[in-house]
């Protein structure tokens, strides 16, 4: 084989690898059967960081104990909008197995132990439950 032939095939090789890169390099995306539960709150005024911090600390305290919840997201980057004309200042949210999971999430013990918590520091809260099935 001549050293022409060599490097073309080289070439093609090379060339052949880089598209399975970037095929399997492709960005994608999944649609889970899973239910996102997103709450978005304000606190009721004189809530101290303290307390703010043990109602969502409280949260994956509560995820530890519910065999229902697969994830947690704790920490608000951005908030945007008002409940009853106070802007909301947190966001959390629990990801749940299905909706089942969500369903027997509200009277779960763990859940009503975490409630003694955050209801006596939540102004008041939006919920969004989303999901792909």
């Amino acid at each position: 084989m001549t050293n022409w032939k060599k490097k073309m095939m080289l070439a093609c090789a090379g060339l052949a690898l880089f598209a399975v890169g970037a095929l399997v390099g492709a960005e994608t995306f999944g649609k889970p059967k899973s239910v996102i539960h997103v709450v978005t709150l304000y606190w009721k005024p004189g809530t101290t960081a303290a307390q703010k911090k043990a109602a969502l600390d409280g949260v994956a305290t509560m995820a530890s104990k519910f065999p229902g919840i697969k994830n947690v997201w704790l920490k608000s980057i951005k908030v945007q909008g008002d409940a009853g004309g106070t802007t909301l200042e947190s966001a959390f949210v629990m990801e749940f197995q299905n909706e089942k999971a969500l369903a027997d999430y509200a009277n779960h013990p763990a859940h009503k132990e975490w409630e003694k918590v955050y209801l006596p520091v939540r102004g008041e809260s939006r919920t969004h439950d989303i999901t792909n099935e």
